[in-house]
């Protein structure tokens, strides 16, 4: 608090000193308004002074300590100005929130600034330090107040979207005093022992200096009950502070190691150390908190000069060349904490903001009118609006101003704390926290540097509800869980999760597949019939033996084509169905490779034309066998439609039936390049995709058409009375051929990818040999190895 009056103007932080610890900030104090006196650039001639008051973290003592600010000097009676007293100019709030709450219920009032730092962002902060350490499990603490209960609705609903739960909550005591915080240790021991040992290695603490005490006292008692070393990772709030009271100060503290808190930001103002260092008992005639501090610090009685108190004989004396130094960390740190570097800016921000009102309001008037006017009509709603427009440097280099809301724009340090067995407490920054950058860029922390708990082993602790789910397996929620509790479930067939925890598996891309654990995609080959693989080469080497078999029995016809064996079988439609074969042998040979357009657009359509002429022709001869047979018996008309004529018409039109659908087939739905992706799971399927199956099942039903009429004509004429009966072998021919195509529909129904395509060419290879061995391997028997047969002779038999 600023006040002005007919005297120097004072400063007053109201800050408890019952802990050691916090002398710290009454130095800083002291220390900034040294330097502002020493500064002639700053409210040149006008010495800053200070009052301290103590709150002793109640209420009540707080209200009071505000109240006296406000009421004549030595005398409490708020609001009343009479003789001398102090002009309220601005408050230093308590670094317990509670404190600057209170103090700013009456600061409101009067319209008076106090500078208290914006907590919100630190919430934001432990939500970012959770997430970057994959910690999901945590046990909430909070002081059992309505600051906690602030800190519970505040940070409770942020977890979950955040994807992280707390497994318990629990709210410590607010107790002061040593003895309540025994009775309650006594009491809730085992309530707190049990939570020490469930599941969450992580623990959030929303709490101020009395709770850190009540969790000392807690963990002080434990070893008596034989419950094991605690080993938690501790997340802390601002507020907390590991302080401790002097009876307290040679108990463990190692429980803590570790522990990672949002502290403050601090600095080291250039002369801070050297000022401490001179710290003398007897420094300072008005510090009336010296003496208690040396007596909690050093355990000994500090007996001011010019003294005489009368005390128990066997204490300590203190001699006043005791060093700070020497105290443990939990008592007294020498570096500048958070706490005590925001009293040093705030001292500095006001002396700014007063040296800003003391400029303009003096422009035109003389020293001692500059004087009155500033100390007497100085408002504290003027320094409030000052406060928010000024900039400045402090001695550590940075540079100090606030928002538009007011707020000082500072940034928070992330702190490892190192516990040691003498009591020392080293603070290791590792980390910033600047709430004013992005959105999830708010963090940035060093992990190599953080020393953990030796109860991890220096490995990063985990914190978890379950075990994770390791790649292959997802999330599947328990029934009355939280979500972090979760079983695992292995992925579906055909699915894949590739990192650990995954809430769903995920489907490969089309043109991937899952490996067998279900961990990764695997990219699939390409697959098509090949003349590199043994398939490809086996069906190859078949089509090109089948198809000098027919070049040879070709050759063998041409050579004794004037033989009656020959010339009884109707040479012309010998010659077309052994090129017919020849053909149907060939296009087989489109069925290998990769598929193309033009690939696409012959196979079916060739092969469905080119058969179609083999079975015109083997009707046809089937039809010539039993007219030649009727056209012998005397009297008979059908000698007349016997000859080339009628077998010319029988192939042309049933021919040109089967070409007629395959054009129609080309010119609506014509057959295209495609790939299946989805039939094999490892394969990308290069296919030839039918275009319309309507149209590919018309014709292998027109040639079944054809087939079965030669099938059954020749079975009617296979006990024709000839010597040499070409029907009867027609018939095991189409028997053959039906039998196969019969089974093809089916099994090509049933296969996938070019396994398909292979049973597609090895029906047309048996089919085609079946007819080229059943019909001309007789003949070629009789003119290569019985030509005593190939006579005429022997080729006619009368009918009896």
């Amino acid at each position: 608090m600023l006040s002005f009056m007919e005297q120097p103007a004072q400063i007053t932080i109201d800050e408890p000193v019952s802990v050691p610890k916090n002398y710290q900030h009454v130095l800083a104090l002291a220390f900034a308004v040294k330097e502002i006196n020493e500064n002639p650039n700053i409210l040149s001639n006008i010495s800053l002074g200070f009052r301290i008051l103590n709150s002793y973290y109640t209420a009540r003592m707080t209200y009071k300590a505000t109240l006296s600010l406000l009421s004549t000097e030595h005398r409490f009676v708020p609001n009343f100005k009479c003789d001398n007293q102090n002009n309220l100019i601005a408050f230093i709030g308590g670094c317990i929130s509670e404190v600057s709450a209170n103090m700013a219920i009456i600061s409101a009032i009067h319209k008076t600034p106090q500078m208290v730092p914006n907590e919100a962002h630190q919430y934001t902060g432990i939500v970012r330090l959770l997430q970057h350490f994959k910690w999901t499990w945590v046990g909430l603490w909070a002081v059992e107040d309505d600051r906690g209960d602030r800190f519970l609705k505040t940070m409770v609903p942020i977890l979950s979207p955040n994807g992280i739960c707390y497994a318990y909550i629990v709210r410590i005591p607010k107790l002061n005093y040593v003895d309540e915080m025994i009775d309650f240790a006594l009491q809730h021991l085992g309530t707190y022992a049990m939570v020490f040992e469930e599941n969450p290695t992580v623990f959030v603490v929303y709490g101020e200096p009395p709770s850190f005490q009540v969790l000392r006292m807690l963990i002080f008692v434990s070893p008596l009950f034989s419950f094991p070393t605690l080993g938690k990772v501790w997340i802390i709030t601002s507020h907390w502070d590991f302080a401790s009271h002097s009876m307290e100060k040679n108990w463990e503290v190692q429980a803590f190691h570790g522990s990672i808190s949002i502290t403050v930001h601090s600095n080291q103002p250039s002369g801070f150390q050297r000022f401490i260092q001179k710290l003398s008992p007897f420094w300072a005639k008005r510090d009336g908190f010296i003496k208690e501090f040396w007596k909690q610090a050093f355990g000994c009685l500090l007996k001011m000069s010019e003294e005489s108190e009368e005390g128990n004989e066997n204490e300590i004396i203190c001699t006043g060349e005791e060093k700070l130094e020497s105290l443990p960390g939990v008592l007294f740190e020498m570096d500048m904490i958070g706490h005590s570097y925001n009293v040093y800016n705030a001292v500095y921000a006001v002396a700014h903001a007063l040296n800003t009102i003391y400029k303009s309001i003096s422009k035109h008037r003389g020293l001692e009118e500059r004087v009155r006017l500033t100390f007497h009509s100085v408002q504290s709603w003027q320094v409030h609006h000052s406060l928010r427009s000024i900039i400045f440097n402090n001695s550590a280099a940075e540079n100090v101003h606030f928002d538009e809301n007011g707020e000082l724009v500072a940034g928070f340090d992330i702190t490892n704390w190192l516990m040691f067995p003498n009591g020392s407490v080293v603070r290791v920054k590792v980390g910033r926290l600047e709430p004013q950058t992005l959105p999830g860029k708010e963090l940035t922390i060093h992990d190599d540097q953080i020393v953990w708990h030796p109860h991890f082993n220096q490995v990063l602790p985990l914190s978890v509800c379950n075990d994770n789910c390791y790649p292959g397996y997802s999330r599947k929620k328990k029934e009355g869980e939280k979500f972090c509790c979760y079983d695992c479930a292995p992925c579906p067939e055909g699915m894949i999760s590739g990192q650990k925890d995954m809430d769903a598996c995920v489907k490969c891309p089309e043109d991937q597949y899952p490996n067998k654990d279900q961990t990764r995609c695997i990219a699939k080959v390409l697959s098509f019939l090949s003349y590199k693989e043994d398939l490809g080469i086996i069906l190859a080497t078949l089509t090109i033996a089948f198809s000098l078999i027919t070049v040879l029995v070709l050759g063998i016809f041409l050579k004794n084509r004037e033989t009656p064996i020959v010339k009884a079988n109707n040479w012309t439609l010998t010659y077309i169905l052994l090129i017919s074969l020849l053909l149907c042998f060939l296009s087989s040979l489109l069925f290998i490779g990769k598929p193309g357009k033009l690939i696409c657009l012959l196979r079916q359509t060739a092969f469905g034309a080119i058969f179609s002429v083999a079975l015109s022709s083997i009707l046809a001869k089937t039809i010539m066998v039993v007219m030649a047979f009727m056209a012998t018996k005397p009297g008979s008309t059908i000698r007349k439609w016997v000859g080339r004529r009628l077998t010319n018409s029988i192939v042309l039109s049933c021919s040109f039936l089967q070409v007629d659908i395959c054009t129609l087939w080309l010119s609506t739905f014509p057959p295209f390049p495609d790939t299946d992706m989805h039939s094999v799971n490892e394969e990308i399927i290069l296919e030839c995709n039918e275009g319309s199956t309507t149209m590919f099942y018309l014709v292998l039903g027109y040639m079944g058409f054809l087939a079965s009429i030669s099938l059954v004509v020749a079975f009617l004429a296979r006990k024709l009375p000839d010597s040499f009966n070409e029907a009867k072998f027609i018939t095991f021919g189409m028997l053959m051929f039906c039998s196969v195509w019969l089974s093809f529909v089916p099994t090509y129904l049933s296969t996938k990818g070019k396994y398909m395509v292979a049973v597609e060419m090895f029906s047309i290879l048996a089919s085609s040999f079946g007819l080229l061995a059943c019909i001309f391997s007789p003949k070629c028997y009789i003119i290569l190895l019985r030509p005593e047969l190939n006579n005429r002779e022997q080729l006619v038999r009368k009918i009896k």
